[in-house]
């Protein structure tokens, strides 16, 4: 019945799925508890409800339930759903989501490793969150491994994996793997320098809505060294 409710969800027939997934989240399937609870935070075939929402995750991290972890750490670190926001669960929430193998926990937990929040700072944690995430193919994991990789932050500097990681970040065309990407270009860090690819890429970044890659293109064509 949940791979029938979960193909319903998929193919938009919420209606359908909201009445498979209550059957089963009554009778305590913890998978069916999470989804229908991220149906009631969007929305979906509902009214928005965030307690409920919240009631059914509440329900499935009793059973350890990885994505149900992973939404109500959102919850506490919004402070939504009627909680009150507590920084210090959430962190504790995103782990535990984490070691469970849930890539986005995965790179949430990175980001507080790496800025100190919540948690004391630490970049070789970070780093390897942010690994373990790229590994399942989290796009701003890539990233900002990449980052850590330029600067050595965690982990030994290695100019040739962070090309590698922007690379992988920038096919998928998030604008700020492109910059970093078009840097490295520019300096020849990692890469044979190539002022062209770091032009074509920085262009692609500021198309994508990079404000430092538009700040430059806007400079360059205000001094006449490109024309569009």
């Amino acid at each position: 019945m949940l791979k029938e409710a979960h193909e319903a969800y998929k193919n938009k027939d919420y209606q359908k799925a909201k009445e498979l997934y209550e059957k089963l989240a009554d009778s305590g399937n913890e998978d069916a508890q999470t989804s229908l609870a991220f149906m009631y935070q969007l929305a979906q075939g509902v009214e928005k409800d965030d307690m409920k929402a919240f009631t059914l995750y509440e329900k499935a991290i009793t059973k350890k339930q990885p994505y149900a972890l992973y939404n109500m750490g959102l919850l506490y670190d919004g402070g939504l759903g009627g909680v009150i926001q507590d920084p210090i669960k959430a962190h504790s929430l995103f782990l535990e989501s984490a070691v469970a193998g849930v890539p986005e926990a995965m790179y949430q937990v990175a980001l507080q490793f790496e800025r100190g929040i919540t948690c004391a700072q630490n970049y070789s944690e970070a780093a390897f969150w942010y690994e373990e995430a790229a590994k399942r193919a989290h796009i701003e994991a890539f990233n900002n491994l990449g980052v850590m990789y330029k600067e050595g932050m965690g982990v030994e500097q290695d100019y040739h994996r962070a090309f590698v990681c922007f690379s992988r970040s920038a096919e998928k065309n998030l604008p700020t793997a492109q910059y970093n990407l078009g840097q490295l270009y520019d300096q020849g860090l990692g890469v044979d320098e190539d002022h062209d690819k770091a032009l074509e890429l920085c262009r692609k970044a500021a198309y994508g809505g990079h404000d430092k890659a538009k700040q430059i293109i806007n400079q360059l064509q205000q001094d006449g060294k490109i024309t569009f």
